[in-house]
């Protein structure tokens, strides 16, 4: 079974779609806790992963490597550990093995 954003399963509250969960997930303001470019990129990682087939779960990991892995070569980036340069290779790295 292809696994799809029209998919149901059962929510906190109740049977939802992955694609009302996705959009759930975008119009609730987490600004207090994450910063919204955050949440944007991990939908956008676990809409794609749901869309070439993956579980939900498994899709919810990769968006959260996804994340953490852009988060750690910001940081470095911002301690100077590494140059711009390599911060945008890196990102552009792991676009490319999540996204593609």
């Amino acid at each position: 079974m292809k696994i799809t954003l029209d998919i149901s399963f059962n929510g906190a509250r109740g049977p939802v779609t992955l694609r009302e969960a996705v959009q759930q997930l975008k119009a609730r303001d987490l600004a207090c806790t994450v910063a919204a470019d955050t949440v944007e990129q991990k939908v956008t990682v676990f809409s794609a992963c749901v869309e070439r087939g993956f579980t939900p779960l498994r899709s919810e990991i990769m968006a959260a490597y996804y994340v953490a892995e852009r988060d750690a070569t910001s940081e470095a980036f911002d301690r100077g550990l590494i140059t711009r340069a390599e911060l945008e290779m890196q990102h552009a790295a792991l676009a490319r093995k999540l996204l593609s």
